[in-house]
């Protein structure tokens, strides 16, 4: 995660460039496959049925993805991952211990428009998919 997942993320969101943003959309989606390619193939989550430390680790930024980069950078639904992805996804984000601890969507955009030099989302811009 600290060294892919998160840098990715951040300079995906943080640049201002569309011709840059859609390499670190690319960028960020080959670091999701990298680690999509190493989890169990049936899942749900990375090592299989149960909720592991792994899953833990990127809960925070699966949930961002949708919180923050789709509406401030247009990233596409998990589908455009691929399956894997998407029941990756699902399962994160309907997980009661992941839902007891997230934000609302409105403090996400919030504390992020600064960093996607924004203080209100702007039209998506479809990148991926």
């Amino acid at each position: 995660m600290n060294r892919s997942i998160i840098p990715s993320f951040y300079r995906f969101l943080q640049e201002q460039d569309p011709q840059k943003q859609i390499a670190y959309a690319e960028e960020l989606s080959a670091a999701i496959t990298k680690l999509v390619n190493a989890a169990d193939a049936k899942g749900p989550f990375f090592l299989g049925p149960n909720l592991s430390f792994v899953d833990v680790q990127i809960a925070p930024w699966v949930i961002r993805l949708r919180r923050v980069l789709k509406p401030y950078r247009g990233w596409p639904e998990p589908e455009a991952i691929g399956k894997r992805w998407a029941a990756w996804v699902q399962a994160i984000e309907e997980n009661e211990h992941v839902k007891a601890t997230t934000s609302t969507d409105e403090l996400y955009l919030d504390s992020y428009a600064r960093y996607a030099g924004k203080r209100y989302p702007f039209p998506f811009l479809r990148i991926l998919g």
